[in-house]
């Protein structure tokens, strides 16, 4: 075989790789694409929703108000509004694509291990969300709320006016911020799989992620104590479960490696006897 030929050969599949790879970006694209006019259509009624939480914390009687200042400003917010939403829905579907993109490089062990991480990424994520929309803005809303002045003769009034573009941003900033921090467990599960960290490790590290988690939050979370206690308690909380995920690994991996060795010591054993 020449050595034109063996370049062929090897090239061919990188070929098919490309296309494959093509073809899942389309169909991942295609679906945030389907999901942004969706949710660009609805983005008013997305973005009432998203309000709940301010309307529970200024209750039920308080005429609130939501401003814009710019003549584009709600438009923009709109645009935001729906790509926040397609990428939220449309995420199970690209990692769908991305799942069928790489499942075939894998062993059957590989892929029954990969997919639970692929259910739990996105099921974690939504319980960020739901903990931010739930817990964490109406208690941020609340304090926000407590800083405002009634005014009489002797001081102005201070009144909350929150522009739309500010509001849906800190709605935002928070849903990423805990949805990401919400995938600890996944990342150190798939770290101890790997073998790269141990539950003893992990536990000796303990006073560094109660740091971490606090310096995080104060990165990830606007400005107020509310929002960082919110997001640092729970992530201490998934850290710990996350040392309860890294013990089962251990011990799966433990279970396998006696197994392993029972079944050279029995074929050690018979072929000793047939000798």
């Amino acid at each position: 075989m020449s050595q034109e030929e063996d370049l062929d050969s090897t090239s061919a599949p990188l070929i098919e790789h490309l296309i494959e790879l093509r073809q899942r970006l389309f169909y991942a694209v295609l679906a945030i694409f389907f999901f942004f006019i969706v949710c660009f259509i609805f983005a008013d009624q997305i973005f009432n929703i998203l309000v709940i939480p301010y309307e529970r914390a200024a209750g039920e009687t308080a005429n609130l108000r939501l401003i814009f200042t710019a003549p584009q400003e709600y438009f923009f917010v709109q645009i935001k509004i729906a790509f926040f939403g397609a990428l939220f829905i449309a995420f199970p579907i690209v990692a769908a694509q991305l799942y069928k993109f790489v499942a075939p490089g894998l062993y059957r062990n590989e892929r029954q291990a990969f997919l639970p991480f692929l259910i739990a990424t996105p099921i974690l994520f939504v319980l960020g969300a739901c903990l931010v929309y739930f817990l964490i803005m109406p208690l941020a809303m609340n304090f926000f709320l407590s800083m405002q002045q009634t005014g009489d003769a002797t001081r102005p009034t201070i009144e909350l006016l929150p522009r739309v573009s500010e509001y849906l941003g800190l709605v935002m900033t928070l849903i990423f911020a805990f949805g990401i921090m919400f995938q600890l467990p996944v990342i150190i599960t798939l770290l101890a799989k790997a073998d790269l960290v141990s539950v003893a490790a992990l536990k000796t590290k303990r006073k560094y992620a109660v740091v971490f988690a606090f310096i995080a939050a104060a990165v990830l979370t606007p400005p107020d104590p509310v929002s960082q206690i919110g997001l640092a308690v729970p992530t201490l909380l998934l850290y710990e479960l996350s040392i309860f995920s890294a013990r089962l690994v251990e011990k799966k991996r433990q279970e396998e490696r006696e197994k392993r060795e029972d079944s050279l010591g029995s074929a050690s054993d018979s072929d000793a006897a047939v000798s």
